[in-house]
């Protein structure tokens, strides 16, 4: 007898085979009763007769952990083209009462909060599931497109001696009884990395301390992360960035059809040139076109970035989208300002379907142009020693970006919440489960 996952039991069809999972769903109809199995893959149906089994059936809940036998066999009205007569049911591990959740409806009606608050017994529900599904299938991607062009995956420190990067608030732990801060990036550590791997990647956890609950921040977040030496500029980071997003996008085509059709799923094309627009001149086309003026802004709003979204798409037919040029004094001090005008840098955002999904550019790689950067910013260089010295020492000209993986996932999948893209994810008011 051949165990077999639920996905590919169809495929078996004459054969005797052995499915183990959860008890997904019994119905009595009468002459014909139906058990559903579910696995970590899927779900697949079997016919049950014998009075035995179906009086242990009837005294244990959904849930419960199974293992069934039977043989297989074709039958069109059935899910998937077959299902498993003869069936033989054991209850590996019964549930006396039934879950919270109601995991075997095709929608689960919970609203968000009761969704997180039993999140160990949602994620099982198959629409939940997929959602994680594709986001191990995207991190695949992302390391086997950059795997492939020679890149190193490091995994740097996530406690750190000072809070050096600025930006977002930190979040404050004691080490060993001394103040100690969890990383907010690893952006300073990849680029000292460039120095001895010159192609490096990250997949790790980031932590930003910002007191936002809406519906597009986290506490803690998956950053994919790249840095690499020998750029030209920004624009040889966002030619990388696109060949990125097309390997994961090809993975998730690749190896979750399945999920995505649970899911429907629309993936986007993308272009073998993402369109790009300057950001004063992405100001002024919002100004003309939609009547927002930004003009002096810094930075672009979450509206803004949804207008633009909205244009790419109509007139480039594009689901991405480069915003270039983001002003230099809004950008952190490691990044490289435009040899043209300095008040403008050589960094970008990447808007997918209208939400920042990615950020990058050209960083600075010689050291006294750090100097100057801090002195004018009014930095103290003494927390960054140990990061300057790799440019005393020879960094090149180089470059990178980070992926908000819950937002690719949340894009991708038109999802109402970010919360919905994380396994447990860490909020504001949330720790646990």
């Amino acid at each position: 007898m051949e165990r077999v996952r639920t996905i590919a039991a169809a495929g078996h069809v004459g054969r005797v085979i052995q499915l183990q999972g959860w008890l997904h769903q019994f119905r009595e109809l009468g002459r014909v009763n139906f058990l559903i199995i579910r696995d970590g893959w899927g779900t697949f149906q079997a016919v049950v007769s014998d009075p035995a089994t179906l009086e242990r059936l009837r005294s244990t809940q959904v849930e419960s952990v199974i293992e069934v036998r039977g043989v297989v066999v074709a039958e069109p009205m059935a899910p998937g083209g077959a299902e498993l007569h003869e069936t033989e049911v054991t209850i590996l591990v019964p549930v006396a009462e039934p879950p919270p959740l109601e995991l075997n409806k095709r929608e689960m009606k919970a609203n968000l909060e009761t969704f997180l608050d039993n999140a160990v017994l949602g994620l099982r529900h198959p629409k939940r599931r997929a959602v994680l599904r594709l986001a191990a299938a995207a991190m695949a991607g992302f390391r086997a497109t950059l795997d492939a062009q020679g890149f190193t995956e490091i995994q740097t420190p996530k406690i750190l001696g000072s809070a050096t990067e600025g930006g977002a608030n930190v979040f404050t732990v004691d080490y060993f009884g001394r103040p100690a801060y969890l990383a907010q990036s690893p952006q300073l550590y990849k680029q000292l990395a460039v120095g001895f791997f010159e192609r490096v990647y990250e997949v790790g956890p980031a932590f930003r301390a910002e007191p936002h609950a809406t519906t597009r921040h986290l506490a803690e977040y998956v950053s994919l992360d790249v840095e690499f030496g020998f750029i030209e500029d920004h624009t040889t980071v966002m030619a990388l960035l696109t060949a990125v997003i097309a390997g994961m996008i090809g993975q998730l085509q690749h190896a979750c059809p399945s999920e995505l059709a649970l899911l429907d799923a629309r993936l986007p094309e993308v272009p073998a040139r993402i369109p790009s627009i300057f950001f004063p001149e992405a100001q002024q086309l919002l100004l003309e076109r939609y009547g927002l003026d930004c003009r002096g802004e810094p930075d672009l709003a979450p509206e803004h970035e949804r207008m633009l979204g909205q244009w790419a798409a109509e007139v480039h037919a594009s689901d991405f989208l480069f915003v270039t040029g983001y002003p230099t004094s809004k950008r952190p001090f490691y990044t490289h300002p435009s040899p043209t005008d300095p008040r403008y840098s050589n960094s970008f955002d990447l808007l997918f379907r209208g939400m920042e999904l990615v950020s990058g550019g050209q960083r600075l790689h010689q050291y006294q142009d750090y100097l100057a950067t801090m002195q004018t910013r009014g930095i103290a260089p003494e927390p960054f020693a140990e990061y300057l010295k790799g440019f005393r020492y020879g960094i090149p000209p180089h470059g990178g970006f980070a992926i908000g993986l819950e937002r690719f996932l949340m894009q991708l999948l038109g999802l109402s919440n970010l919360r919905l893209a994380a396994i447990f994810p860490r909020d504001l008011n949330r720790v646990v489960p």
